[in-house]
């Protein structure tokens, strides 16, 4: 249903780097390096466009007998806690090589921020062009420096800590579920596990109720981030209420008295897969004509849904107050709107090309999830699969306060050859399902009582079933509660 998270770096390709020899976007790290050198490079690369660090590796690109993969992890995980801010990175992935492991270290490009060591802020560029050459490592120059500033002003919510909150809130379950897809398997681990990720930060907890201790001499401990709360949150919105997905399906092309809606909270993850499954049970099914071959098809790609959702999700402004992000379909078209306009250096014109994350805690954990790939924000993707069913590229709008994507709807391209008198001729339905739909196509709409005199027969729990079973078959669609409720076409 998902993206599967795939190595940073096959065997293959591992091969190639080594030869290769290290460049601006590649550096190798031997397993006895300090972690100071190598918070230097993780450092000089989020400054610059990203690359992999391989640890195991020397400096000649031989790879280093008796390596250890969780030694070198936790190297790499260490190193990356040292910069100021600390590096979140996505997890390091193993790849065996004949002579032992290699642990591979992705950077992405357009990370959020500027890193420091020691109050040194370094980029990565050619070995002839280094402070030292062997680890291709200089300073930025005031106008690199300032230059960087500017690009990357405008981002920091996801890592502040959640008034009112403490590790308690956060579900144990998903946490440990989380950590064995990275494979941690010590419990005490858990904590800087967290932390390297963003999920946690150090603070002081506020009093208990009641409690009127100014706080002084309280010791710092570890608390959820807002990142934390709403990746591993028991009840995100408890403290982020604006965090949640606004789901409708209108009958027409603008919004109207008649729609289903569903208001999805929790987790982020909960929250791409009850949005998709929304758009799933509500989306138009019919056939389509590709070239001479007759196709069952949906109105719109869902794999293009999904990169839509999960882009929303991940790179919104959750320090938007008063909004949640909506998903809108219409009779003709889809739309996704996100709080906060597009970040950093992105624009629309650049859109396709550029990389950038505002949430950096987000977009890693997600990425070790599966939901989503760190390398993009997948907007190439969904161009491409929308030309491929032969549809109009999605629309891409900035508006005052958000940003905007549209899928237009493949209705027209989609045919049913047999007259419409006849059109659920060919499906498993009784009798008086096929009444009721004859009914609906020439009013619009029918209502249990409205059905209820079509059938004076039969019990009002048979029209109950009948109408349920149209709606989980695709065809009716129902709008209401309880006595307002009525159905329509699909």
């Amino acid at each position: 249903m998902f993206l599967q998270r795939r190595p940073a770096i096959t065997e293959d390709q591992l091969s190639d780097i080594l030869r290769d020899g290290p460049s601006p976007r590649v550096a190798f790290v031997a397993a006895k390096s300090s972690r100071t050198r190598v918070a230097e490079t993780l450092a000089a690369m989020a400054n610059a466009n990203g690359g992999f660090v391989l640890f195991g590796v020397s400096a000649r690109g031989s790879v280093q007998r008796d390596n250890d993969s969780d030694s070198l992890r936790a190297l790499a995980d260490a190193a990356g806690l040292l910069t100021d801010p600390p590096l979140i990175l996505p997890h390091p992935q193993s790849v065996i090589t004949d002579n032992g492991p290699v642990v591979v270290l992705e950077i992405p490009p357009g990370l959020p921020y500027i890193y420091s060591l020691n109050g040194l802020y370094l980029t990565r560029v050619d070995a002839e062009e280094a402070e030292e050459p062997q680890d291709g490592n200089r300073q930025l120059t005031t106008n690199e420096l300032r230059s960087l500033l500017l690009d990357r002003g405008d981002s920091g919510f996801e890592s502040q800590l959640v008034p009112g909150a403490t590790l308690t809130d956060l579900d144990e379950e998903r946490v440990y579920r989380y950590l064995d897809q990275l494979s941690f398997v010590a419990v005490d681990d858990i904590p800087q596990a967290l932390l390297a990720r963003g999920c946690v930060g150090y603070g002081i907890a506020a009093p208990p109720p009641g409690d009127t201790d100014e706080r002084d001499g309280k010791k710092v401990e570890l608390l959820p981030t807002v990142a934390g709360m709403l990746l591993f949150g028991r009840n995100p919105q408890q403290f982020l209420r604006s965090a949640e997905v606004i789901c409708v399906r209108y009958a027409g092309e603008e919004m109207g008295d008649e729609f289903v809606r569903q208001d999805i909270g929790g987790t982020l993850g909960d929250q791409i897969r009850q949005a998709e499954a929304f758009v799933v049970s509500n989306v138009r099914r019919g056939v389509k004509i590709r070239g001479l071959q007759r196709e069952d098809t949906a109105e719109y790609p869902i794999a293009v849904v999904r990169e839509a959702i999960v882009n929303a999700i991940a790179h919104r402004d959750y320090a938007v107050r008063g909004e949640g992000i909506r998903l809108m379909m219409f009779s003709d078209r889809l739309e996704v709107y996100s709080p906060g306009r597009l970040p950093g250096h992105v624009t629309l014109d650049n859109l396709v090309d550029e990389r950038y994350s505002r949430n950096e805690a987000l977009v890693s954990v997600l990425s070790d999830m599966g939901y989503i790939e760190r390398l993009g924000y997948g907007i190439d993707r969904m161009i491409a699969t929308m030309r491929e069913y032969g549809m109009p590229a999605p629309t891409f709008e900035e508006t005052p306060a958000g940003f905007k994507v549209t899928l237009q709807s493949a209705r027209a391209e989609m045919v049913n050859s047999d007259p419409l008198s006849h059109q659920w001729d060919r499906l498993p339905l009784n009798e008086r399902q096929q009444q009721a739909l004859a009914y609906v196509h020439t009013n619009g709409r029918i209502t249990n009582s409205e059905y209820q005199q079509l059938t004076p027969d039969v019990s009002a729990e048979t029209i109950r079933r009948d109408l349920s079973d149209l709606v989980d078959k695709n065809i009716l669609l129902r709008i209401g509660e309880k006595r307002a409720t009525y159905y329509i076409l699909k």
